[in-house]
């Protein structure tokens, strides 16, 4: 397979990209992050627009003086952005700001309005537990099968869409996959929800730095009536996310946060709440998180998503070629090369007869390449992809319960950033190459408790990079 290298090298966008850390043999090497579906570095710009803000930090709302009132219009001005950005029409939807990912499905499982015709969750066995656990809480919930691949089964949620259509209230699902990188037919889904009268949720948190969304008019069929989105997953990893969503649902009904910000006026006897997106955000905000993530938006605007698909589908199709030449390592999802654009770079993989803690661990301590394992907060997913037996299942369950994760079923993974390079997928290539051969240095061992392992006798001094005291 001939692979075409990405027309740009992004690693000058980025900050601390070059950094070089300790090994165990005592060497520095630059550190090679692979981890981006976690959490990802910021833009130097969005870095400089967070330092030059800082200079006229101050109260947002209400406040009289110039830095207040600069500080409000920077906070509004960058909600605009994150609705533009999502197409989101300002008369028809809010874009309420939070935490991250987690918090806006949380609220939005607080608020949604639920009835006693329409009481159920339509998801996926594919979800993220942010897009899943909230809505157990909430509704009772119907997971919708898959694929052996791990795709969403769309002959499945056909039928459950079908057989439940005047129950179903919300369908939940996830733009892109945390775990294998597959893409859902979000629009295709949407309109399926919308011809039954629910409404659908997109988690965006995996989609939303990678590819477009676009939530379109209210009157479109495939409309998107809610997106969730996180700005660490952005180049923003200033603690702030988004829920964009309908306009007249946050309009009505308490907001399930209560406290300051939130009201319009409060007598001892009564309460008149704020209209959205005030009635939902409880408290001071995370202004400065809000304008990194504008900040963070506007240069993936202005690189384009459709360079940002394109920079990251040949770093895919490059990694899946590479990595199927090494014969002990399996690859869990699409393997295909050639559909690369079809997916994002986010690729599960196991190497045989290494446990996936000890291969991250190894990658880590001796290679400086960054890397997740476990189960990446999808676990009934990760025993779908395994073929993991409900009775296989119940006894990892009973083994975890008594503090012992060292058999715990899971998967390293791979997730390429716009920053990523060729270069890096040969070095992580290489470091696998040397771990299946038992080429590594350290005698590692592992901690039951939580199932990791650490090089025998040697430990970083992080102090010595970064310490609190020091600042």
């Amino acid at each position: 397979m001939t692979t075409t290298h990405p027309k740009q090298d992004f690693r000058d966008y980025f900050v601390g990209v070059d950094v070089a850390t300790p090994t165990l043999d005592g060497s520095t090497r630059r550190y090679v992050n692979l981890d981006n579906a976690a959490s990802t570095p910021p833009l130097c710009s969005v870095q400089q627009a967070v330092n030059d803000f800082m200079t006229y930090y101050s109260s947002v709302h209400r406040g009289t003086g110039f830095k207040s009132q600069l500080c409000t219009h920077a906070y509004e001005q960058s909600r605009q952005v994150v609705m533009d950005f999502l197409g989101a029409n300002p008369a028809q939807h809010t874009c309420i700001f939070g935490k991250n990912t987690t918090e806006a499905i949380n609220k939005l499982a607080r608020r949604f309005p639920f009835t006693s015709q329409r009481d159920l969750v339509l998801t996926t066995g594919m979800e993220h537990h942010s897009n899943d656990l909230p809505w157990r809480s909430a509704a009772e919930v119907i997971h919708v099968g898959l694929t052996p691949d791990g795709q969403l089964d769309e002959a499945k949620f056909d039928a459950q869409l079908e057989a439940n259509a005047r129950r179903v209230a919300l369908v939940a699902v996830t733009g892109a996959s945390n775990v294998t990188g597959f893409i859902n037919p979000i629009h295709r889904l949407a309109e399926k929800a919308h011809a039954v009268g629910a409404q659908i949720l997109v988690d965006c948190a995996q989609l939303a730095p990678h590819r477009k969304v676009e939530m379109r008019p209210l009157d479109d069929p495939a409309h998107l009536d809610y997106v969730a989105i996180s700005a660490h997953k952005m180049y923003a990893p200033y603690g702030v996310g988004a829920l964009v969503g309908r306009r007249d649902t946050f309009e009505h009904g308490d907001p399930d946060m209560r406290g300051g910000g939130t009201v319009e006026i409060v007598t001892l006897e009564d309460v008149v709440w704020a209209e959205p997106p005030d009635r939902d955000e409880a408290g001071s905000p995370n202004t400065v998180g809000a304008i990194a993530l504008a900040a963070a938006i506007a240069q993936l605007t202005t690189i384009g998503m459709e360079e940002v698909a394109r920079h990251e589908a040949a770093l895919t199709a490059y990694a899946l070629d590479r990595l199927a030449k090494i014969p002990q390592l399996l690859i869990y999802g699409d393997s295909d090369p050639a559909r690369a654009s079809e997916r994002l770079g986010v690729i599960p993989l196991q190497l045989k007869n290494t446990p996936h803690f000890k291969a991250a661990a190894i990658l880590g301590y001796e290679f400086a390449i960054g890397v997740r394992s476990g189960c990446f907060c999808a676990h009934p997913y990760i025993l779908h992809l395994l073929g993991i037996t409900p009775e296989e299942a119940r006894r990892v369950r009973a083994r975890m319960l008594a503090r012992d994760k060292s058999e715990m079923p899971g998967l390293f993974r791979a997730s390429f950033g716009l920053y990523n390079t060729f270069e890096d997928i040969d070095l992580f290539a290489e470091a696998l190459e040397n771990i299946a051969n038992g080429r590594y240095q350290g005698k590692y061992v592992q901690d039951k408790a939580s199932g990791e392992y650490r090089p025998l006798g040697w430990a970083p001094d992080y102090d010595q990079y970064f310490s609190i005291n020091k600042h």
